[in-house]
């Protein structure tokens, strides 16, 4: 009997999010600017690429870098698309955003280090972002909102040649565009 894939990563979302909190009330609070039980990325600060607040305007949920919305990028392990269990609070606070503020519009933007093809890296940094759509979706966030685009390796986060710096480029950024 075949099972339809979109049941079973609803399951798998659910049950990952199930296990990264205890309470609704809880997940309600860390939305609406509580302090997390997990940690904190040091890699986000509320602020976007080029310095601009990224979210709906001056909202604070998106400058308190103890508030999950603070964070616009997640990272990846080597020749991963997977999302790491760190993250998945940071995507569900999103999906939850989006749902609550249905003109808000997103571009997931996918990125790779530089290790593999040209080609390689762009379908790796689609997959990537591809998974944090997919996870969004299963938490109701319509298509409309949410955009997919893939840069691979060519918008590197950091230029370095070594472990740190690849780390840093294997990630989905999370971009806020007004409608």
């Amino acid at each position: 009997m075949r099972v339809n894939k979109t049941i079973i990563a609803f399951i798998m979302s659910t049950a990952m999010l199930s296990a990264c909190s205890s309470t609704e009330e809880k997940d309600q609070s860390i939305l609406d600017g509580g302090t997390p039980n997990g940690t904190t990325d040091a890699y986000q600060n509320g602020m976007d690429i080029s310095g601009e607040q990224f979210g709906s305007g001056a909202d604070p949920r998106f400058s308190n870098p103890a508030n999950p919305l603070s964070k616009q990028t997640i990272y990846f392990m080597y020749d991963s698309s997977q999302v790491q269990q760190e993250f998945i609070r940071v995507v569900a606070a999103h999906s939850q955003y989006l749902l609550g503020h249905p003109s808000e519009h997103i571009i997931l933007e996918g990125h790779a280090d530089e290790r593999g093809s040209r080609e390689y890296n762009i379908a790796l940094g689609e997959q990537r972002a591809k998974s944090i759509l997919r996870m969004m979706k299963v938490q109701g966030v319509s298509n409309n909102q949410v955009e997919v685009v893939s840069y691979g390796e060519e918008k590197p986060a950091s230029n370095g040649m070594d472990e740190a710096a690849w780390q840093m480029n294997r990630r989905v950024e999370i971009v806020y565009q007004g409608r």
